[in-house]
């Protein structure tokens, strides 16, 4: 008796039909035989066996997996060229980065990288060869923070990524963090730093000071600053990495004590804390959105950025808002709104939030100032399965190896924080001062890289697939489908143990779809613009590559083992399943 699963449109016939039948029995392709796992499967198919015919279509291979993960060593990638020459004609136009090309070679599929990461430029790393190490290092998103620097600046930061992505074919993409309203100190008169000891008195001010400012001073961002505060109150310093008492209001002025010691960094936020709870009426009024804000968006449209991320968002209006706003300034424009969870208004919006979003990122360091600390895990969790469930990429942010500021080595409870990260399988971790300002920002993101595979090998090797039921998320039944078919190709992945997962997508949404399912195996996103590969490389498990491809099936995958094969990226015999945005279907088959 057989089994089969047919996929039907209201407009034709059943075009994909997946029967169980005997391990001896050979049918035309679409028809696939399920033998059992001690068994090879057999697959048959229409595709032309003429692989090796030159193609002069460009692919380009995004480092959505590198890292140099497994046996790579940096200096190897590094020696690997970016354009290595080939005796097949197919060869001929390919653009693929060392990182990935040499770690799919070394290591194979299922050594590749799934979590990606972001790395935050700041001083320490706005260089072009520091932005190349750390590229060659597993960057996926280069970050940059809105709330230190010029515009100038960040600009120079932009023009060097977007130069290494086009001198050596990496697909990194861009992010801008906004700054946002909130409570925050000033740039500290220049200084990269201040330290506040135990006992000392400094005085907040919203008063502008010349050069030099007066000893142990300094100035708030809110206007409304010394009339909020009230003598007892507990001051916060970046989410209470320093914490000051006050114990004195004169005019502008507010004195307070240091009751907890600690490095004071320029424009870092501020909390207040009144009789244990956080003074949220000081800055109701504020907009989420500052005119500085605005100003800055301006400045990442016109730079064509990947990503835009918000702070402080309190609601779904504020999201639609901004896009609608992006809409209009920059008309066919593929930015990217990330929602910044980091408020109790936040938290209390969260699902709305997210559907209005294109990604969310859990900002634990001002969400631990904002509600009591042994709350913040259990909010990190729910925050990062709610973004699965409703498919948008989640990112889990600050402080995840802070110690690496300064030191060589994290701490361990550092490494079991990433773990749990990687186990709740969030899209994206983030460094932010480790690798902006820190001495070790290349020591910093390998810990993130070799956690991350590690925990990932962990979990395929002791088959951990979650029963976390996946909502359907579709506006149509035709997205229906699409989020059924990848359903099933992802089960049929880990049941099979197939190679790859082979997508072709013209927006990204079919990729997004199959990652959302976490398979075993890496996806190979294929799609046809720069600007949707550099964005699909903030999501988990994809392998962004461009390339010009057309509604024949058969033809793109023809294409694609010929270009793959010569790179030496796949071999014969690789099972692979590919799916389309365009033609909805599954189709399973060995690279000839």
């Amino acid at each position: 008796m057989s089994h089969s699963l047919q996929f039907f449109t209201p407009s034709r016939a059943p075009y994909l039909t997946l029967q169980k039948v005997s391990a001896t029995s050979y049918t035309r392709f679409p028809v696939i035989n399920f033998p059992s796992k001690k068994h090879s499967l057999t697959i048959t198919n229409s595709l032309s066996s003429d692989l090796d015919a030159a193609s002069s279509e460009v692919l380009d291979s995004g480092n959505g997996q590198n890292g140099a993960t497994g046996g790579l060593s940096a200096e190897k990638v590094m020696a690997a060229p970016s354009h290595a020459p080939s005796d097949s004609g197919a060869a001929a136009g390919i653009d693929v980065d060392a990182v990935t090309e040499a770690e799919l070679k070394e290591n194979g599929f299922r050594s590749t990288r799934r979590t990606k990461l972001i790395c935050t430029i700041g001083p320490a790393t706005c260089g072009f060869e520091q932005l190349e190490a750390l590229a060659v290092g597993g960057m996926n998103v280069a970050r940059i923070n809105m709330c230190h620097g010029t515009r100038e600046w960040h600009k120079m930061v932009i023009e060097r990524v977007r130069r290494l992505n086009e001198e050596k074919g990496f697909a990194v993409a861009i992010m801008m963090d906004t700054e946002g309203s909130e409570i925050h100190m000033g740039d500290l008169g220049g200084a990269a730093s201040a330290k506040a000891e135990d006992g000392e008195i400094w005085t907040f001010s919203v008063r502008a000071f010349g050069t030099p400012r007066p000893e142990r001073t300094i100035n708030v961002n809110y206007d409304g600053f010394a009339e909020d505060v009230k003598v007892g109150d507990e001051l916060l310093v970046d989410g209470g990495m320093v914490r000051f008492e006050v114990i004195e209001k004169i005019g502008p002025d507010v004195k307070c004590r240091c009751t907890d010691p600690g490095l004071l960094l320029p424009r870092a936020n501020l909390t207040f804390w009144r009789d244990g709870s956080l003074v949220r009426e000081r800055n109701a009024m504020l907009p989420t959105i500052s005119s500085k804000d605005w100003l800055d968006i301006d400045f990442g449209i016109a730079e064509g950025v990947d990503f835009i991320a918000i702070s402080f968002v309190k609601s779904a209006e504020v999201i639609n808002h901004l896009k609608s706003y992006i809409a209009a300034r920059s008309r066919g424009s593929d930015i990217a709104v990330i929602a910044k969870i980091e408020s109790i208004d936040s938290l209390k919006n969260l699902e709305e939030i997210i559907l209005a979003s294109d990604g969310a990122m859990v900002a634990r360091g001002d969400l631990g100032a904002q509600i009591p600390l042994e709350q913040v895990p259990s909010a990190q969790q729910r925050i990062v399965q709610v973004c699965r469930q409703l498919n948008k990429p989640v990112i889990v942010a600050s402080q995840l190896l802070e110690s690496m500021i300064e030191y060589p080595t994290p701490t361990r409870a550092e490494v079991a924080d990433v773990s749990e990260a990687v186990r709740q399988r969030a899209d994206a971790l983030m460094l932010s001062g480790e690798s902006a300002m820190g001495q070790y920002p290349d020591k910093a993101l390998a810990v993130l890289r070799n956690v991350s595979v590690r925990i990932e090998k962990w979990w395929r090797e002791e088959k951990r697939h979650e029963a976390m039921v996946l909502p359907d998320v579709g506006a149509s039944f035709a997205d229906s489908i699409s989020e059924e078919i990848c359903i099933s190709a992802a089960k049929m992945a880990n049941n099979l143990e197939v190679d790859a997962l082979f997508v072709y997508t013209k927006t990204g949404h079919m990729a997004s779809l199959l990652s959302r399912c976490r398979p075993d195996c890496p996806i190979f996103a294929f799609t046809t613009t720069t600007s949707v590969r550099r964005r699909l490389n903030l999501q988990w498990g994809l392998i962004p590559f461009r390339l010009g491809f057309s509604d024949d099936m058969e033809s793109n995958l023809n294409k694609t083992f010929s270009l793959l094969k010569a790179r030496g990226m796949i071999k014969s015999g690789d099972l692979v399943i590919a799916v389309s945005d365009m033609l909805q279907s599954i189709q399973v088959m060995n690279v000839p």
